[in-house]
């Protein structure tokens, strides 16, 4: 995993966040099947995809929340991106003193637990988490982080794959667009041709 604490690693991390041109895009269905999938797993009454830009942290997939986003000076989450932990859990943000004052624990939605699991890109980037969240204190089990991580892969791998969708759909217009240039071409000479 890249260390984004590097100025220079948190604009490659960045860059690559961008790269997938997820960033506000709509709501789908095979991510949030997987943010249901975590609540459901570690019986939370919030989970979220969440991916962390250069002022915020905006929510892909929410079970439970009705933000879209929050800034990135508040956010559990940069704590997560930060860490080379495999799994970050804090498991009550009130007794924690980087968290006691943060408005997203004293306000609702009143965190109190918080684990999350990093998405990690192929080149080692950490573009965001995949978290789960409580209102009550709760401990977390080596077994539970393993779960968190393998959902996280999963996000990880949707990520990849609306990646290279993308640029399968561009490569394709881009042949369409070449295939008619040539046949213009073509009738153009055999029109020559046959005059």
């Amino acid at each position: 995993m890249q260390n984004s604490n590097n100025s220079n690693d948190e604009k490659a991390r960045l860059e690559v966040l961008k790269s997938y041109e997820i960033l506000d895009s709509p709501t789908e269905d095979d991510y949030n099947s997987l943010t249901f999938l975590a609540s459901e797993i570690f019986n939370t009454p919030i989970s979220l995809i969440s991916l962390v830009d250069e002022e915020r942290q905006w929510f892909k997939s929410k079970i439970g929340l009705n933000l879209s986003e929050t800034d990135r000076d508040i956010s559990f989450c940069t704590h997560t991106i930060d860490t080379s932990e495999d799994v970050y859990v804090v498991e009550d943000a009130r007794k924690n003193p980087m968290f006691q004052n943060n408005p997203l624990v004293t306000g609702k939605p009143h965190i109190v637990f918080y684990a999350g699991a990093p998405l990690i890109n192929p080149d080692g980037y950490v573009i965001g988490t995949l978290c789960v969240i409580d209102t009550k204190e709760r401990s977390f089990s080596n077994q539970e982080a393993d779960q968190l991580k393998i959902l996280a892969n999963q996000v990880m791998k949707l990520l990849d794959l609306r990646k290279k969708n993308i640029k399968l759909k561009i490569l394709s217009n881009e042949k369409t667009i070449l295939l008619k240039e040539i046949q213009h071409r073509v009738k153009n000479n055999l029109q020559l041709i046959s005059s």
